[in-house]
């Protein structure tokens, strides 16, 4: 396939890419380095079937010029405001990154007749609430601004496959964790035990429970369900086993980093930030019965991450 990857310079993205090349497609990957970092595509660049634009998704007449150069099988849409807490501060942030770019490739996709989209949504559409949630959940009340704008996402993609002819996959992540990472909890305490080894600051209570899924493992799930669903609009959690606490995240990152007597200090509250879901469980009943299976638990990749982060690094 010759296939458009926006956000491919980003952790996900990146790992995307690396596995399109590898199966034989062509990759025309989007990113305006804004998040992404183009060290992680550097070994990509020599490939005669990977090409690198630096642009802006939300650029109407950037993303259009891309279109009028190739003629793309599918597009991969990953651009997108990664920072949740970020946007929580300023809401522009996930109106113009997550939202925008997304009106922009359906409209560009549209013009230049491409019509197979597979879309990065996030288990933070659901909102919050005791149950495992499921796809067909509802309603949803997501309490980010960045959950909001992938909602608001998938509506639009709903509407251009009806009124356009268009297929969609759509695919809700996990917290995600792995080389390249660039936020999250683990890459936090990973980076704060690099400077301080000997106490390490905990947002919230510690109590906060989610599910984790290794960024190799989502990479499989993705394509996974681009090649076996076939309905107009198909949408799936993507998730592994289980989920992980924000203590359990903290002592694998500990143990990866080789120390040991690490005092844990907390700023208290149930959830660590505006918009922050505490507790979260997916059901993954649907992506199973399509016959694919994670390969680590959320545990065992929160602890194959934590080693990657700090191989080489921590405890030095």
């Amino acid at each position: 396939m010759k296939t458009l990857l926006t956000g491919g310079a980003g952790f996900i993205g990146s790992h995307l890419a690396d596995r399109l090349l590898a199966e034989g497609h062509c990759v025309a990957c989007v990113d305006d380095l804004s998040l992404g970092r183009r060290e992680n595509i550097a070994h990509n660049l020599g490939n005669p079937r990977f090409k690198f634009i630096k642009a802006d998704a939300a650029d109407a007449r950037a993303l259009e010029a891309v279109f009028k150069r190739s003629r793309f099988d599918c597009v991969f849409h990953l651009a997108a405001n990664s920072d949740i807490r970020a946007g929580g501060d300023c809401p522009d942030i996930d109106f113009n990154r997550t939202f925008l770019t997304t009106y922009r490739v359906l409209e560009a996709m549209r013009k230049y007749g491409v019509k197979k989209l597979v879309f990065a949504s996030t288990s933070a559409v659901y909102g919050e609430g005791g149950k495992a949630f499921g796809e067909d959940s509802g309603p949803l009340s997501p309490v980010s601004l960045y959950g909001a704008g992938k909602l608001a996402c998938e509506a639009w993609i709903n509407a251009f496959c009806a009124n356009f002819g268009m297929q969609s996959w759509i695919i809700r992540f996990p917290n995600v964790v792995g080389p390249r990472a660039t936020h999250g909890a683990l890459f936090d305490f990973t980076n704060r035990l690099r400077e301080n080894p000997r106490k390490l600051l905990i947002l919230g209570n510690g109590r906060q429970k989610k599910p984790y899924l290794h960024v190799r493992d989502l990479v499989d799930g993705i394509l996974f369900v681009f090649k076996r669903a076939k309905a107009r609009i198909n949408v799936y959690n993507a998730a592994g086993e289980g989920v992980t606490t924000v203590d359990e995240i903290a002592r694998a990152a500990v143990s990866a980093a080789g120390l040991k007597n690490v005092i844990f200090s907390y700023t208290g509250g149930s959830r660590g930030w505006k918009g922050d879901v505490p507790r979260f469980r997916y059901d993954i009943t649907k992506i199973t019965r399509l016959g694919w299976k994670a390969s680590m638990s959320s545990v065992a990749a929160v602890r194959a991450a934590a080693r990657e982060l700090c191989e080489g690094t921590c405890g030095k």
